[in-house]
């Protein structure tokens, strides 16, 4: 610029401010991307030990041991031991093993089940943990590691089965008693289609343990954007403090078939 218009330098001027001129497309670079060293930078937090092993840009904190694992960016705290396995971009704080298993959801534990050999996220199980507070009777979603907005993702064209284990306690409230609690079980499975649309089969409900009130629950479509997900729902009472918390275990089989 001139100060006031927008020009474009000639090579004279490029070159005099220290920028480097490519002749073939006209234009005034004063920095050029080197892969190899932006790779370097981000692995420098990372610790990776086998051969075929990769890491997208921005992933930090994290530890691979084995072969022919992937990374996807903008990930950190991940751990993943074995073979073929991958953690998807945006996944913090999960941890991958066995063989072609792959963490799609935060704070994910799984168990990869070798996938057929065809890719990724075929045939596993896991782990994750959800939980949220209520202090009335409106229905309330519960969020993956209480991160807001995050559910249980679902991949399409794949059966999720699940089992849940629900957690609540009481804490206060004008009509709330301290101590009260409610412990259950529930079972069900997900189908999903090639278009992500969703349907929940909720097998049943064991209550294992309660002390006053027990609160309702059910399982929901959370899809969002595009993006096929579930959660856990509960509601409690008006007037009740209640905290909730569930662990819900994950039997996952995907194909690339489309149904």
């Amino acid at each position: 610029t001139d100060g006031t218009n927008e020009v474009t330098p000639n090579q004279l001027q490029c070159e005099a401010y220290g920028y480097t001129y490519n002749k073939a497309s006209g234009t005034c670079s004063t920095f050029r991307y080197n892969t190899n060293l932006n790779r370097a930078v981000d692995n420098e937090n990372n610790s990776i030990k086998g051969s075929q092993n990769s890491t997208q840009t921005g992933t930090n904190n994290t530890l691979i041991m084995g072969e022919s694992n992937t990374v996807r960016g903008f990930s950190r705290n991940n751990i993943i031991s074995g073979s073929g396995n991958e953690i998807s971009n945006g996944i913090n704080n999960a941890k991958v093993s066995g063989v072609m298993g792959k963490a799609i959801r935060q704070g994910e534990d799984v168990l990869g089940g070798g996938s057929y050999n065809i890719g990724a996220g075929y045939t596993q199980s896991s782990k994750i943990q959800l939980s949220h507070k209520t202090t009335d009777e409106e229905p309330t979603s519960l969020y993956v590691q209480d991160i807001a907005e995050q559910y249980i993702t679902v991949q399409e064209n794949s059966i999720l089965g699940f089992e849940i284990y629900l957690t609540k306690l009481e804490t206060g409230g004008t009509a709330g008693t301290l101590g009260d609690f409610s412990y259950r079980l529930h079972k069900g499975c997900v189908r999903c289609d090639d278009s992500g649309a969703i349907q929940i089969y909720s097998h049943n409900t064991t209550l294992i343990a309660k002390v006053g009130a027990l609160g309702s629950m059910s399982v929901i479509d959370t899809s969002a954007g595009g993006i096929p997900s579930i959660t856990v729902q509960v509601t409690g009472a008006a007037d009740v403090n209640n905290l909730w918390t569930a662990t819900a275990y994950l039997h996952e089989l995907a194909t690339n078939i489309a149904f």
